[in-house]
């Protein structure tokens, strides 16, 4: 459960990873993304780990802050592997290993690891967004994406608010969730022995108090906004307008010849 506590928080930094333009930032990671899913082999898969690898150092950002953000994915990772892997006796490929009327492949499993791998460098590159940039400026970039669409009258403020205070609670609903099941655990409740469906109705009498939490944290909020006089977009000034320097130019054309570089040599 503290694992999942990573997602969505900064670390604080002053690299140049941390100074781009957050909405340079958000449109590399969409490239990014589009281009992880051209690559169709491993060989891609190896320079784009290398690139992400190259962004992390120069960030700072420490491997464990990385690694944490990863273990949440382990039971996703085991079940896509099981699930490419595995495959009826009439399917064809060369069986490794066969048990009642499955078989796993060779096949399956090569092709298990290649959407794994898939898996893991997509949440790794998108981690990297909210991992160097401060949710003001991730606000603030969100909103400025979204600005264009103001005069079909999407709220763009009011978009941009919510997710980015959804992200900045997910360590706060974690840890609220680690306490209730701490003084639960005090109490007699058993959260680890017995099978898979006995451990969920374990966790079935966190809910209650969980909710009454988040809607209580909602309030508080509410109420914080209110008292600091928010209205929403409108009329609102900013310390620190975003404007693209000649630096986020030269980074997003790196980013772009790279990410070219990784579809044309992943589709080799």
């Amino acid at each position: 459960m503290r694992s999942i506590a990573g997602i969505g928080q900064y670390y604080p930094g002053d690299s140049i990873v941390h100074r781009l333009d957050p909405r340079l930032k958000m449109g590399l990671v969409l490239a990014f993304m589009i281009s992880i899913f051209l690559v169709s082999n491993f060989a891609g898969f190896g320079l784009v780990a290398a690139c992400l690898g190259a962004v992390v150092g120069v960030s700072g950002l420490p491997a464990r802050w990385i690694l944490r953000g990863l273990r949440p994915l382990t039971f996703l990772v085991v079940l896509t592997m099981l699930l490419r892997s595995v495959r009826l006796v009439s399917s064809p490929g060369e069986a490794l290993m066969v048990v009642g009327g499955i078989k796993v492949t060779s096949q399956g499993v090569v092709s298990g690891a290649f959407f794994s791998l898939r898996l893991l460098l997509l949440v790794v590159g998108s981690s990297l967004l909210t991992l160097t940039t401060t949710p003001i400026r991730l606000t603030d970039g969100i909103e400025a994406l979204l600005r264009p669409l103001v005069r079909f009258g999407v709220p763009a403020h009011e978009i941009a608010m919510m997710m980015t205070v959804a992200l900045r609670f997910i360590p706060t609903l974690v840890d609220e969730t680690d306490k209730i099941m701490r003084a639960q655990m005090a109490r007699g409740a058993d959260f680890e022995s017995g099978n898979l469906i006995r451990r969920t109705r374990a966790y079935v009498p966190l809910l209650v108090p969980l909710f009454v939490s988040i809607f209580r944290t909602a309030d508080e909020l509410a109420m914080a906004m209110e008292s600091r006089c928010y209205r929403g977009g409108e009329g609102r000034t900013r310390l620190r307008e975003l404007a693209a320097t000649r630096a986020d130019w030269v980074a997003a054309a790196v980013a772009v010849a790279t990410l070219a570089a990784i579809v044309a040599f992943g589709r080799l």
